[in-house]
């Protein structure tokens, strides 16, 4: 039940797709709890009925969190349409042991993204982790993108930079990649790639 839950609660509030999750979190949490069975009306229930209730329950469970499943891809898809989606990757360069603390993205001016890196997430960069930073819809042509980012050398010198790129999006979904490395000079190195 808590994992229906936590698979309603990630969707947006105001979807309609929120408000289906949640009828059907209902519905599971009505018959596992036995809601709407008058006391005064039940009878004895054998070892093997409650077995077989037990069972029923476990099935709508299951069957609620796959139709949440699929109401998540189709949210998805509803809200980033392929022809108009675009995802933003970070990685840092092979090797780098800079301490990276933050990064911000804007694309033609408007931020898109400012993330804050904890010390795991920054462990698993290092380890050669890729983190999607960024899923939003852009039209097709030409865009800016501005990367700034902020961090420390091994010495624990602050290091920050922040670069300008152009990248043109097609039709198809645009997949940009940004690779980081610290500098001993105290600049950091932003590269843009694509897959």
């Amino acid at each position: 039940m808590e994992l229906a839950a936590g698979v309603c609660t990630r969707l947006h509030p105001r979807s309609a797709l929120s408000f289906w999750c949640s009828a059907f979190y209902l519905i599971a949490f009505a018959l596992s709890s036995g809601v709407g069975v008058a006391p005064a009306e039940a009878e004895p229930v054998s070892k093997e009925q409650m077995q077989s209730l037990d069972e029923q329950v476990q099935e709508v469970k299951s069957d609620v969190l796959s139709i949440a499943a699929e109401l998540n891809g189709l949210e998805e898809k509803l809200l980033y349409p392929s022809n108009t989606q675009v995802a933003v990757f970070v990685s840092l360069a092979e090797g780098e042991a800079f301490r990276l603390d933050s990064v911000q993205l804007k694309i033609d001016g408007n931020p898109v993204a400012h993330y804050i890196y904890s010390f795991k997430e920054l462990e698993a960069l290092q380890k050669g982790g890729v983190q999607r930073i960024y899923t939003g819809n852009i039209s097709t042509g030409e865009h800016q993108l501005d990367v700034s980012i902020t961090g420390k050398v091994n010495g624990g010198k602050g290091i920050g930079a922040t670069e300008s790129f152009s990248f043109r999006k097609d039709v198809e979904p645009k997949l940009v990649a940004i690779t980081l490395a610290g500098q001993g000079s105290g600049d950091a190195l932003i590269e843009l790639g694509g897959w």
